[in-house]
């Protein structure tokens, strides 16, 4: 326990034969259950995570006590469960299945460590605090907060972790928060009691799809600073299907946030404000587009038809802005972030 407080880590693990049980061994005493959880790996990863789950499940069982639940309820029979999926369903997928069984254990806050052993175990405090103290509900790791810490990534993912931090902003509307890819994360009982776990995006951007339900839902989230590390592990990552699949995901996202939190559960004039900013945009560009045709094929004048198109542009514009700055006045409280 930590602070009163049971613990768990869900550890996703694909293919991670030789890291994946260090990663296990080396998690902090305080952590109640570790869910190791094999999504269909083509090497000797369900071995290392089985073999290293019954030594430290024998340990635990010779050195200490059972474990008690915070609220005095029962203890848990073992402190490694290993699950296997039977086919590949992504990390988001085998993460999935972690807070499900945390949640089926009521389980008080419940961390992300990955399975190729990038994620400091000694840290994971940093993670824990906020929650217990009862300032935020869900907690994640951010690279680009200091300068130093952004040391261990390359330019080309700095980059690409610029662009989708600017996008699930928007996604999201937590407007003050940057490194979404980050996997090391925290949750709270209650946070997984309310966000619909079984609709979990499965592919990488759970994440993101994460934090979009969370906003939803009026979550309070913490970034928390973390140097990035990255060892000799290789990413499974193709990025072509990656920023086609998640760009998809963070779009639709987007109008079911606006929808869902500003319409259904409760409403606010920024979710009228996207729509006719984004409708006006569209008919400003069509516009502009029928007077190039009609200029260079009709042979019609374009000053009149493309002034009234480039003022219809910025009159949406102003619309997406105000909406924005609505957005982000409106979740400016739900949003802490932690430094050394």
């Amino acid at each position: 326990m930590y602070r009163q407080h049971t613990v768990a880590v869900v550890v996703p693990a694909y293919n991670e034969e030789g890291f994946v049980g260090e990663v296990l061994e080396t998690m902090p005493e305080y952590v109640d259950r570790i869910y190791a959880v094999d999504d269909a790996s083509s090497d000797e990863t369900w071995e290392e995570i089985t073999e290293t789950a019954a030594e430290l499940n024998e340990e635990t069982r010779a050195e200490e006590a059972p474990t008690v639940a915070a609220d005095g309820g029962p203890a848990f029979d073992r402190r490694v469960v290993p699950i296997r999926h039977e086919t590949n369903r992504g990390v988001g997928g085998a993460i999935k299945t972690g807070y499900l069984e945390a949640l089926e254990d009521e389980v008080d806050i419940t961390a992300v460590m990955g399975g190729d052993g990038q994620m400091d175990p000694d840290i994971l405090p940093r993670f824990l605090d906020p929650i217990v103290d009862g300032e935020v509900d869900y907690t994640k790791g951010n690279r680009l907060l200091d300068r130093e810490y952004r040391e261990g990534m390359s330019r080309w993912r700095f980059l690409g972790n610029s662009v989708l931090t600017f996008l699930t902003k928007i996604a999201s509307g937590y407007w003050k928060m940057m490194d979404p890819q980050n996997g090391y994360t925290a949750i709270s009982l209650r946070a997984l009691e309310n966000v619909e776990i079984e609709e979990m995006y499965e592919y990488y951007g759970y994440c993101n799809d994460l934090l979009v339900k969370l906003n939803a839902k009026g979550m309070r989230v913490a970034d928390v600073a973390m140097p990035a590390v990255y060892g000799d592990e290789e990413s499974s990552i193709k990025y072509p299907s990656y920023i086609r699949k998640v760009s998809g995901m963070l779009l639709k996202n987007f109008f079911w946030r606006l929808k869902t939190r500003y319409l259904v559960l409760d409403f606010h004039p920024l979710a009228l404000f996207y729509l006719f900013g984004a409708v006006i945009c569209g008919v400003a560009l069509g516009g502009l587009l029928w007077s190039l045709y009609a200029w260079l094929m009709l042979a019609y004048p374009l000053f009149v038809r493309g002034s009234l198109s480039i003022l219809l542009f910025i009159t949406g514009s102003l619309f997406l802005l105000f909406a924005m700055l609505f957005d982000m006045q409106v979740n400016e409280p739900r949003e802490v972030q932690f430094y050394d």
